[in-house]
């Protein structure tokens, strides 16, 4: 009695299936360049995104394929924290909302936006300070400190300041924090004749575009992965701010990352 028999197949069917295994993978390339791109975006990336990294090197294919292909290897985007609140009451002046949630900008150093987030490991409380361009979506600037003291958004400005070019007009949006209502703050705009912009109270909508960036942050990074140490955590995450501004793609920059978007608004400029 052979296998035929045994497994209650037909005969044709048992022969088509072991001609279909011993025929070559037709996908095996292609499955190899996805796992390369899957590990080097340390899983970060879904399918839509692969399948267009994938063009780059050749392979066009449908994006449903690259999904079924990831789910016969096993990989799948890991990509799936209570915020920091630094409104204290009105302690110094309250800028009027300027941005009005017009979150485009047709060039660079025109709308800025900043907020303040928190991390909790080994017992501490870690807080970032970023300046994001709307034009590109890029993080200028940023500082990580382990208390929300005033240096923190100070030194970011400091920072940040140093790309404004003479005669620039720039406007840069916040909350309603208590480091920005800061006279000392508020002192550092005028003297680079930034223009100050407040979201309303209470109204986390006003300033989506940094509430996103830290939710993929925290989504890409913190929550991604183990951190043996707070070195080990601020060396990823300055590691994982060069990627997302040089490597990250993004739909809305045509799937270039940010830094590619600006390279190429200064040569056709």
């Amino acid at each position: 009695m052979d296998l035929v028999e045994v497994a209650d197949i037909p005969r044709s069917t048992y022969y088509y299936w072991e001609k279909r295994l011993d025929q070559a993978d037709k996908y095996e390339a292609v499955k190899e360049a996805i796992k390369i791109i899957y590990h080097e975006h340390k899983g970060r990336y879904g399918y839509r995104r692969i399948a267009k990294e994938l063009q780059k090197y050749g392979f066009i294919h449908d994006p449903k394929t690259i999904n079924r292909l990831m789910n016969e290897m096993g990989l799948k985007c890991e990509v799936r924290m209570k915020k920091y609140r630094s409104y204290k009451g009105n302690l110094g002046k309250i800028a009027p909302n300027v941005l009005q949630r017009n979150f485009k900008a047709e060039k660079m150093n025109q709308k800025w936006v900043t907020d303040v987030t928190e991390f909790h490991l080994f017992g501490e409380k870690p807080y970032l300070s970023p300046v994001l361009d709307l034009c590109n979506g890029e993080i200028i600037a940023y500082k990580v400190m382990n208390r929300p003291v005033y240096q923190l958004v100070g030194d970011m400005l400091d920072e940040a300041v140093q790309r404004l070019q003479p005669g620039g007009e720039v406007i840069l949006h916040s909350d309603q924090g208590w480091h920005y209502q800061m006279k000392k703050y508020q002192q550092t705009l005028q003297a680079h004749q930034i223009t100050q912009s407040m979201s309303r109270k209470g109204n986390c909508l006003d300033n989506a575009v940094i509430e996103n960036f830290f939710g993929l942050l925290k989504s890409e990074l913190f929550y991604l992965q183990e951190f043996e140490s707070m070195v080990h955590f601020e060396k990823e995450l300055e590691e994982y701010m060069e990627y997302y501004n040089h490597k990250r793609m993004k739909a809305k920059l045509k799937d270039l990352s940010p830094v590619e978007y600006r390279t190429q608004i200064l040569e056709a400029a």
